[in-house]
Parts: C-alpha cells; structure tokens; sequence
C-alpha cells in the first residue's frame, strides 16, 4: 500500500518510529530512554521494534547482538551496555548502507561474511561452536535468530524445545546452482 501525505502531515503516518539510525542527527539519548522504558522484554525483540529506534532488522540485530557478546534472550534491564550495542547496530548500518552486499565481517566472501547470520548449525567464526537458531516473539511477528551459544551466554531456548523445532520445520531446501 502506498499513501502519499503533505509533509506537513507525515508525523501522523512516521510519527511513532523510534530514532533512525542513519540519521546524521540520531539521537542516542531518545534511542536509549525508548529501549529501557520497558526492561521486561527480550533484547533480540526489542531491538527489531521500530517505535524504539528504526533502522535495525534481522540481520543487523543478530551480528550486533554477537559483537556485544549478548544473548538475544537478555532481558533489556540486564543488557551489560545497551549504549555499547546501539552505537555497535549503528556502525554496522552505516558500514554498510553504499552497497548491497553486506558484511559484518569484513570479509565479503559468501559463508564468511556475517558472524552468525544465516549460519545455523555451522561453525562460529570465533569459537568454532555451532551456530545455533530458534523463532523469538509472537505469531506473525517472529523471527528467526540466530547466536552462538559460547560467545553469548544467557537465556536461550533449549535444544530440542519448541522454539527450535519451529526453525527446522520452516527451513526452506537448499538449491544448488
């Protein structure tokens, strides 16, 4: 659906949104107040809510969240530095905002490009532990996430649960060209 709204009026359709991060005049502090006004929630879904900061998706919230050390399960409250991982977020985002081809790595080639991202069950680019992934949050609005159980230890569902069967019964076949 596309809606076409007088500059004058477009706080009424965008108005909502957090503080995007690639704003050249983010600002952190309003970032901030949003994510800890409700410690309760799990970090992964905080950080994918656009009312608390825009900008951040699936990808840019697993690869910060492994930078930071962080399981996507970490209720807000007991993030060790929830400035440290925004400011991480949005580095990432600009790293990568002039090209296509992303990479959180620094290293561009496919299978080497992103720490966790997509590498369910392969090894962690850092420990060699096996990249784990589940769906976090509610129907429809989950997700799957993915993390290193080594490099960031917390709240995680446990192998064999629910959370990560869902994953294997959503996994789309692999095609080989």
């Amino acid at each position: 659906m596309l809606e076409l709204v007088e500059t004058a009026r477009e706080d009424a359709v965008v108005g909502h949104l957090g503080p995007d991060l690639l704003d050249p005049a983010f600002d952190r502090d309003e970032a901030l107040r949003r994510l800890g006004s409700d410690p309760h929630p799990e970090i992964g879904q905080a950080l994918l809510d656009q009312r608390n900061l825009a900008g951040i998706g699936n990808l840019y919230k697993a690869e910060s969240l492994f930078l930071r050390r962080t399981s996507p399960w970490t209720p807000v409250a007991e993030v060790d530095d929830l400035g440290a991982l925004v400011d991480t977020a949005r580095r990432l985002l600009d790293a990568n905002k002039a090209h296509a081809a992303q990479t959180t790595t620094g290293d561009p080639r496919a299978g080497r490009n992103h720490y966790v991202f997509e590498r369910s069950r392969r090894p962690c680019l850092r420990c060699g532990t096996p990249v784990a992934s589940a769906m976090q949050g509610v129907a429809p609005y989950d997700r799957i996430t993915y993390w290193c159980p080594t490099c960031q230890p917390g709240p995680a569902p446990a192998p064999g649960s629910p959370e990560r069967s869902a994953v294997r019964r959503q996994r789309a076949p692999r095609t080989t060209y």
